[in-house]
């Protein structure tokens, strides 16, 4: 491991050279740092690995994002947790470890937080502690500074994965079963309306984005995301992302009104990447008022659950009563894909289940598929059934 007194004298060296009015590409950098490196190996006794290695942290720390650089070029790495100065700890196939290395000033770590933010035209301060963001490869980024987080700063990665998953990866891994996948992939197809559910890091993000690869490439897509992390095939899509409010507490714009542009831009389909607040209200009345197709993602703890969420999110808007919005999701909501997580089986799906209607006791589902097996066919008559069978007949 190399000595923290070593890079310290690179970075004396390369603050002598740094000329401030110019310019350095990434080549010119990395050449400078080098000059360093071997003045410095002329003094001490460094090997060509410390050498390299020694380079390496030293751009890191100027061009990438420090410490946890190698992490993010990791490929088998999918998160990354960074609490504050105390720790660092990465999800590394399947298991949460310690990292070896951690921020030990917290200065360094906000400057860190900054590069990450600012790539997106965002900013985090302690007026404004929590911000979501993404990085120039797509990851997912969450920053809580204090005093919301004791001993913050806190930075949450989920990586972006630069394999691109089909659905034949998702049979390969047992996700879901083939009958399942060609069941879905004909629903995408025949314009059902689908929520994906299922709990922190099940995967809906990537079923998402692997269910959106069955539309038709003359259609025209609007993506609307906190962070925009799908990644469409198509060719006509628009790619709508929120804003957060600047230092004065103004310009913040919201997946509400994000949904809302969405319907006046002549939409062939509406995909939400996440609906976490009343935004789901408004993305029921996109799929009640003819954007058939149209999808969605939310954290629930079963397919029945999503329901509960679904309603409970679109109450927090205030203006309408539970029944209105229980008729809604029988109307407007077609099928709900829900995704578990464990240790044993890891990603799956769990159930997929159909919207059959709505009474007294609240939207009635009808289980399709429950882990991996049919139980039984769409309700015919039934949305699903309705809009396969006229697809079919084009």
């Amino acid at each position: 491991m190399i000595s923290q007194y070593l890079v310290d004298i690179i970075e004396r060296d390369l603050s002598l050279r740094i000329e401030t009015s110019r310019y350095y590409s990434d080549k010119e950098f990395k050449d400078l740092i080098g000059a360093c490196v071997d003045k410095l190996s002329e003094k001490t006794s460094v090997s060509e690995a410390q050498k390299a290695e020694l380079l390496k942290i030293v751009f890191n720390a100027h061009r990438k994002l420090g410490i946890i650089q190698p992490l993010l070029d990791d490929p088998e790495v999918n998160e990354i947790m960074i609490n504050g100065t105390e720790a660092i700890y990465v999800e590394k196939g399947g298991k949460m470890v310690l990292y070896e290395s951690r921020y030990t000033d917290a200065m360094q770590l906000f400057n860190v937080i900054q590069a990450m933010v600012s790539w997106v035209n965002r900013s985090v301060n302690e007026s404004s502690p929590i911000v979501d963001s993404r990085l120039a490869d797509g990851s997912r980024v969450n920053i809580v500074l204090r005093p919301v987080a004791i001993n913050g700063p806190v930075v949450t990665i989920r990586k972006f994965s630069e394999k691109s998953f089909t659905m034949e990866t998702l049979i390969e891994n047992e996700t879901l079963c083939k009958e399942e996948a060609d069941f879905l992939a004909e629903c995408v197809k025949s314009g059902v309306n689908i929520f994906v559910s299922g709990g922190t890091s099940s995967g809906k993000t990537t079923f998402l984005n692997v269910l959106s690869g069955y539309i038709d490439f003359e259609e025209r897509i609007i993506t609307v995301e906190d962070s925009a992390e799908l990644r469409l095939p198509q060719p006509n899509i628009v790619r709508l992302e929120t804003k957060n409010s600047n230092s004065e507490g103004k310009g913040e714009i919201g997946m509400r009104k994000l949904i809302k542009t969405a319907l006046r831009m002549r939409p062939d389909r509406i995909i939400v990447g996440e609906v976490r607040d009343e935004s789901a209200l408004d993305m029921l009345q996109a799929m009640c008022t003819g954007h058939d197709g149209s999808m969605s993602t939310a954290h629930a703890n079963s397919a029945q659950d999503t329901l509960t969420r679904i309603e409970t999110m679109a109450l927090w808007e205030g203006n309408i009563s539970g029944e209105a919005i229980r008729k809604q999701i029988a109307s407007g909501l077609d099928l709900i894909v829900h995704l578990k997580r464990d240790s044993v089986k890891g990603r799956r799906v769990a159930e997929i289940a159909e919207v059959v209607g709505c009474d007294e006791g609240g939207v009635c589902l009808h289980s399709l598929f429950c882990e991996g097996q049919k139980l039984c066919e769409c309700q015919e008559g039934g949305k699903v059934y309705e809009k396969i069978r006229s697809k079919s007949k084009r």
